[in-house]
């Protein structure tokens, strides 16, 4: 067995890119899809609907990779990954037409399976085993400045060259920055090598008794991805509907990042003193309590948005932390592609009926769609927490 790579060094370096998977995928449509529909006439929810088809493959494409990078590590994966994102943001800032553009959002469906936290969880798991969880909690912490530094950094580039110009900078930083920190940085492991004993059974096998846990876990994280995804691309909307005048709302937005790296900040500082699965039941927690807050008008809207971003933020960490805890280093890639595809399913499909509610209830429907999912997910969680109780 290998030595293994400074820490400090991977989580800075698959920090970096993480912000630019997700600065150029995720969180792309927010900055230039109105620039996208003035430009070319293509309707908006379609334009925006870019990100969902992304999403969906993604989803569909999550257990094969999580396979890939069980057998080979996530140095080859990675590097797809950002080869893939660079060809379909080309495609996308080169379309000709809507369809071009859909197709091209297929291609960085694939990437954002390889690129996006699933992956950089798997392969922290792959190189360090069960000594990943501080390492996983401290790439979220740059994932959470993602919107931080691509949103302002898109707006620069469309005033500059366009959305086209932006869109091709960002497969530019793919190939110039992503690439070559995979290649370079990251370590080659092989099928044999691992950081923990394999004890001879197969890698993604799972005992009788493990299967209620399995699926209970993916029900939380699928519900919890749910009510990111709506919050994500309703919350202006939302707020603005409750009389909030947009520059209002866009303040109240800005609160979100800063909660999510605060709570993750704290997470990284006293994480290791409790069992990860009190992480997603606080995360859970926090989550409903933010949206009862805002489903009943609590007047400290800032708060209760505080709230939700801690939730969320923490959440994140346990979607990497709580199946490493519970199923162990071996089977982890495997079992994050398999988490990776109902969850990424629901975050492209969510927003669509979360619209739906909003244009036939407004935000009392909206909000209550979401504080309904929160509090199912809460009661789940505490079914979780009773099963894996640890004496």
């Amino acid at each position: 067995m290998r030595a293994l790579p400074d820490q400090r060094f991977i989580i800075t370096t698959l920090g970096i890119t993480q912000i630019f998977a997700w600065g150029s995928t995720f969180y792309l449509p927010a900055a230039l899809a109105p620039l996208i529909t003035s430009d070319t006439g293509w309707p908006y929810d379609l334009t925006v609907g870019g990100v969902s088809v992304g999403l969906l493959v993604a989803g569909l494409a999550s257990s094969r990779v999580g396979r890939l990078i069980a057998e080979n590590g996530g140095r080859p994966i990675l590097t797809s990954g950002a080869l893939l994102l660079a060809a379909g943001l080309l495609g996308i800032g080169t379309a000709p037409s809507l369809g071009w553009y859909l197709v091209a959002w297929v291609v960085v469906g694939f990437g954002m399976s390889a690129s996006l936290y699933d992956a950089a969880f798997s392969t922290l798991g792959r190189i360090y085993g069960s000594r990943s969880r501080t390492a996983i909690t401290a790439v979220t912490l740059f994932g959470g400045f993602a919107s931080t530094v691509c949103w302002p950094l898109s707006a620069f580039l469309a005033a500059r060259v366009g959305w086209r110009g932006a869109c091709l900078t960002y497969a530019a930083i793919q190939i110039a920055v992503a690439l070559p920190i995979h290649l370079l940085a990251l370590p080659t492991l092989t099928a044999t090598e691992t950081s923990t004993p394999n004890e001879g059974r197969p890698p993604v096998h799972l005992h009788r008794d493990e299967y209620a846990t399995f699926g209970l876990l993916a029900a939380v994280l699928t519900l919890g991805a749910s009510v990111l995804s709506i919050i994500g691309t309703q919350l202006l909307p939302l707020l603005t509907a409750r009389g909030f005048g947009m520059s209002a709302a866009v303040a109240f937005g800005a609160i979100v990042g800063p909660s999510q790296v605060g709570a993750r900040v704290i997470e990284l500082l006293i994480g290791y003193r409790y069992d990860p699965v009190w992480t997603i039941v606080a995360s859970a927690t926090l989550v409903a309590v933010a949206a009862l807050m805002l489903m009943f008008g609590f007047p400290i809207v800032a708060l209760a948005i505080a709230l939700y971003g801690a939730g969320n933020g923490i959440g994140s960490v346990a979607r990497g932390t709580v199946p490493l805890a519970l199923f162990g280093a071996d089977r982890y890639p495997v079992l994050m592609g398999r988490l990776g595809f109902p969850l990424l399913i629901a975050m492209a499909l969510s927003p669509y009926f979360a619209g739906l509610a909003f244009q036939n209830g407004g935000p009392d429907l909206t909000l209550a769609l979401v504080t309904t999912i929160a509090l199912v997910n809460v009661f789940l969680v505490a079914v979780l927490r009773s099963m894996t109780w640890r004496k």
